[in-house]
């Protein structure tokens, strides 16, 4: 079988430890250009976090370079050019809503550019004190989704599983804030509830593989013959397809919805949160596997029983002259079946001395 097939039939024997080194140093590139997009670039926050004065105007064919020209005459040529949904023009500035003067000369300046009237061109004021407090908001949410789900993970499983869940999310939310910051795109409302659904939902694919790893360590069959590191591969094996069908599945209507609602549609408010949700999901399912797995692989390895599991399981292979891999996938793998038939043209083997069935005895005839 293919490799394909075997992922489709769950029958893969994936090395996730092997991977986890180079899954690390893909994870510290990501990381690092989205640190650095951080600091230079910034976050292109929304109106609704930092106030100002939002105005938009069906404009199919003007370019930015002249709505820049028209701004300028009103002391506005800093202001945030946009276009949305193929021909509306969106413009920002800096302008609370109390200067109603100046609001008035940008929605004249664009009626004239445009040539449409005053009525077509829709402005949206909020304060700057609205903003900080939506902001504050935003933040205190993310703290108290942090705190809850710690507490229910130690609860429910144990610590060590909780900070390694905790650090994917992190993991998930540096890099997605990092590619909005790269690309520039607008963090809104609707960017915030993306990225509590995407933290959701990274969630819920780490706890699937940490369950099915806590399943694999009461088998009767594991105790005390593989390693936490191997436990965790075998698990991860088990869950791949599961995870690969749930990202599918996911993915594609969020794709839809991000097509259908910008091409189509032209709700800017889709195309946000659905950005938002592919960038999440494609990261989420990635640092199931490959972020939270190995952190609590590590963790746990550290622990004195588990430790010590490990020093007797290498102390077993040398002296069989193998490799503790090799001992632990020989215990935990299935033992093969003792009546199983050779297979189909293999010569026969002739049975060996002092092991063969003797022939079975001749019923005498009656006469």
């Amino acid at each position: 079988m293919s490799r394909l097939q075997r992922l489709w039939r769950n029958q893969t024997r994936v090395d996730f430890p092997e991977l986890w080194k180079k899954a690390l140093r893909v994870s510290a590139a990501l990381i690092l250009i989205s640190v650095v997009a951080l600091l230079v670039r910034g976050v292109n926050l929304g109106i609704e976090f930092e106030g100002g004065t939002v105005w938009e105007a069906t404009a199919p064919d003007v370019s930015t370079a002249e709505v820049r020209d028209a701004l300028r005459g009103v002391d506005q040529a800093d202001a945030k050019i946009q276009f949305v949904g193929g021909d509306v023009l969106r413009v920002r500035a800096e302008l609370d809503a109390t200067d109603a003067s100046s609001v008035a000369e940008v929605s004249l300046a664009l009626a004239n550019l445009t040539g449409q009237g005053l009525d077509d061109i829709s402005f949206n004021s909020i304060s700057s004190s609205w903003g900080g407090e939506i902001t504050t908001k935003a933040i205190r949410a993310l703290i108290v989704f942090f705190i809850v789900v710690a507490f229910y993970i130690t609860l429910t499983l144990e610590w060590r599983m909780a900070l390694a869940a905790l650090v994917a999310v992190a993991h998930d939310i540096v890099i997605t804030v990092g590619i909005y910051a790269l690309f520039q795109f607008e963090v809104t409302p609707a960017t915030v509830i993306a990225f509590l659904t995407i933290m959701g939902y990274s969630l819920y694919d780490t706890l699937v593989v940490f369950d099915k790893n806590r399943d694999y360590q009461r088998r009767s069959a594991l105790v005390g013959r593989a390693t936490y590191t191997r436990i965790m591969n075998s698990a991860l094996n088990t869950v791949l397809m599961r995870s690969v069908n749930t990202t599918i599945t996911s993915v594609l209507p969020v794709l839809s919805m991000l097509i259908i609602g910008t091409l189509i549609l032209g709700a800017v408010t889709l195309a946000e949160f659905a950005v938002a949700l592919i960038i999440g999901l494609l990261v989420g399912t990635y640092s199931s596997l490959f972020v939270a797995a190995p952190a609590v692989t590590w963790l746990k390895e550290r622990q004195p029983e588990f430790a010590e599991l490990r020093e007797r399981l290498e102390a077993r292979a040398q002296s069989r002259g193998t490799s503790v891999h090799g001992v632990e996938d020989a215990q935990v793998g299935p033992s093969p079946s003792r009546s199983a038939a050779p297979p189909a043209g293999s010569p026969r083997r002739p049975p060996q001395s002092g092991t063969a069935i003797p022939p079975r005895p001749r019923k005498r005839k009656r006469r």
